[in-house]
């Protein structure tokens, strides 16, 4: 299974490493598609239409969905009631997030001019199918002990996480096409979704990472003085049993001859 997961992590890095480069240089293409529809001035509805669908794709594809992995991958660590809880917590979010990626496809195939002349449209449609194969993959999840449990835990687990990156990509794609259709500047707004993606990125790595930290004694290290004091005592009790005096008494010969 580590050889599995090896191998697709390789393969997520690889996709990203081509995806991006992709989005970026057939940006130009899509500047100059943009300037086929920006000749019509944009009412006051159709522009906060383009904001509330921008705010439900970011809570569900940025947001909502790579929480709920981090829950997941929290549980991991947990035993008992706290492990149910974060398995509960992540398909509450999960769920969440699919309702609001639903929401948003609904507003956008409604409100927007559809032609999929974008990376951004064109993700957007892949992601949308992606995340109902996804839910219904995790209502189909076998009993643990059952044969297909392994390979139903590496797909469900390779989709969830490509589906996620690639979300995060589309929601910068998102912001090329909120600032050629509005003319407005985006830099705060990729700025702070860094941060929080960072953050969030930092979180998820950091739980392989805690109990390494622990026993390392960053965490523990006040309970090393205990430990070594105690040993020391331990090693001073023996000393002064060592260095007790046997009880003197007279031997005869006899005795000294079968010692």
């Amino acid at each position: 299974m580590r050889i599995f997961h090896s191998a697709a992590s390789l393969s997520i890095i690889s996709y990203c490493a081509v995806s991006i480069p992709f989005v970026a240089c057939s940006s130009y293409q899509d500047h100059v598609e943009d300037r086929k529809f920006n000749h019509k001035q944009l009412s006051p509805k159709m522009v906060s239409d383009i904001n509330l669908h921008g705010v439900l794709l970011w809570a569900s594809m940025g947001f909502l969905m790579p929480l709920g992995v981090i829950a997941v991958r929290m549980s991991h660590r947990e035993e008992g009631g706290r492990r149910k809880a974060l398995i509960y917590l992540h398909f509450v979010l999960q769920i969440l997030s699919v309702l609001l990626a639903t929401t948003g496809a609904i507003m956008s195939i409604k409100s927007f001019e559809n032609s999929f002349y974008n990376n951004h449209q064109r993700i957007g449609l892949g992601l949308y199918g992606a995340i109902w194969v996804q839910a219904v993959a995790g209502f189909l999840r076998p009993h643990r002990g059952n044969k297909r449990r392994s390979t139903w835990y590496f797909v469900h687990w390779i989709l969830g996480t490509v589906i996620s990156l690639v979300g995060i990509i589309n929601i910068y794609t998102g912001f090329s096409a909120y600032r050629r259709k509005m003319s407005r500047s985006t830099r705060l707004l990729a700025i702070l979704f860094t941060a929080q993606v960072s953050f969030m990125a930092f979180v998820y790595l950091f739980q392989d990472r805690w109990e390494h930290i622990q026993q390392q004694g960053v965490i523990l290290g006040n309970i090393e003085a205990p430990i070594t004091a105690t040993a020391s005592n331990q090693q001073n009790d023996q000393n002064q049993k060592v260095l007790v005096p046997e009880r003197c008494g007279k031997r005869n010969s006899l005795r000294n001859l079968f010692d």
